[in-house]
């Protein structure tokens, strides 16, 4: 991958959308939400604090993390879709 994050940013692949609803209908493209779920692709090394020291990211190459609908900026790279945004749009990690 040529996007390399930067400071506190992190790269997520999201998660296919589910096209069978729970009642068993199946969904058409135009009904289906973008999952705010997916998989962390890349870490930044940390925002720079006031002392000059990296601050610790909390999450991971690899972390499958919940991300708030209208968090980061969609980009396109090799015919992928991923979303770029800030360590703190991630609501929480999936274990």
């Amino acid at each position: 991958m040529a996007l390399v994050p930067l400071y506190d940013k992190i790269i997520i692949e999201r998660l296919d959308a589910v096209s069978v609803s729970k009642g068993g209908i199946v969904l058409p493209d135009s009904a289906k939400e973008k999952p705010k779920q997916g998989k962390v692709i890349a870490v930044g090394k940390g925002k720079v604090t006031d002392t000059g020291a990296r601050g610790v990211m909390s999450v991971k190459k690899g972390d499958t993390v919940l991300f708030t609908s209208y968090a980061g900026t969609e980009v396109k790279e090799d015919g992928k879709e991923y979303l770029i945004m800030s360590e703190s749009d991630v609501l929480a990690v999936v274990q």
